[in-house]
C-alpha cells in the first residue's frame, strides 16, 4: 500500500526531529527511524491498527511518546498527523 505524508504531518515530524536532536545529537535520527518503522507497519497492514476517531487510525511509535494518525483511502494511506500522546486530539481532528 502507498503511504503519503500530508505537509502538516511532515511538519510535525520535522519539528519533533529538531527537538530531539537539540536534546541529544543522534536522538532525532532515532526518532526518524521509529517513524519509518511505523510507516512500514502501516503500509504492511493498515487496517490492523485501531480506529481512534471516525475513520482515523493510530500507530504508536516505539521508544517515543508519539502517535502517527492516518486514514485509508482506497489503496493509499494518508498520514495526517504525528503528535505527542498528550497533545489535544482536536488538533489532528481538524486536519
Amino acid at each position: 500500500m502507498s503511504v503519503v505524508v500530508r505537509p502538516a504531518a511532515a511538519a510535525d515530524i520535522d519539528d519533533a526531529y529538531l527537538w530531539y536532536e537539540r536534546q541529544s545529537p543522534g536522538l532525532g535520527e532515532a526518532f526518524l527511524l521509529a517513524v519509518d518503522a511505523a510507516k512500514q507497519r502501516i503500509a504492511t497492514n493498515p487496517e490492523a491498527l485501531p480506529v481512534v476517531h471516525r475513520d482515523t487510525r493510530r500507530v504508536l511509535l516505539s521508544r517515543f511518546p508519539y502517535g502517527i494518525y492516518y486514514r485509508i483511502h482506497g489503496d493509499i494511506v494518508l498520514i495526517v498527523a504525528c503528535m505527542r500522546g498528550r497533545r489535544d486530539p482536536r488538533r489532528w481532528r481538524a486536519r
